[in-house]
């Protein structure tokens, strides 16, 4: 599993010109899946997000987690974190989790986290055509990934 985080100061996320979800101060998350992923795999890659000490503290020190702040997460599928461009210049995707299998851990992620974290919590539409808008704010950005 991978996801890729940014940390933002506003974000939404668009499907067929409707905003699906939005945040202020918090995370995107971008997520993909391997075949080899499991419930367990989303689990520890979430608590590594949950207590990432990402944003700043009076400071100026990267030393507060998401939900100190009480910041939100947006959560996006993206399977194309599994891109590979070993070859040619057309990227592969043969290591991301088939679609099927994606879906369901995508939507356990979403549940796992409604159900573990008190944070305002929105996402995406798994496989939609979406338009994700950001304000990176640093930037901030962290692969997460476990194998």
């Amino acid at each position: 599993m991978k996801a890729l985080i940014q940390r933002v100061t506003n974000a939404k996320v668009n499907i067929s010109g409707r905003t699906k979800g939005s945040i202020k101060k918090g995370l995107v998350v971008f997520v993909g899946f391997a075949e080899n992923d499991t419930n367990e795999t989303i689990e520890w890659v979430i608590n590594k997000i949950r207590n990432l000490r990402v944003f700043t503290d009076q400071e100026g020190k990267m030393n507060k987690s998401v939900e100190e702040v009480e910041g939100g997460l947006l959560i996006i599928s993206q399977f194309t974190l599994y891109a590979s461009i070993k070859k040619g210049t057309r990227p592969s995707f043969i290591d991301a989790a088939k679609p099927e299998l994606a879906e369901t851990l995508y939507n356990y992620l979403l549940e796992y986290v409604s159900n573990n974290m008190s944070l305002y919590i929105e996402s995406g539409i798994f496989g939609a055509d979406m338009q994700v808008e950001l304000t990176n704010d640093g930037p901030v950005t962290i692969l997460v990934e476990r194998e």
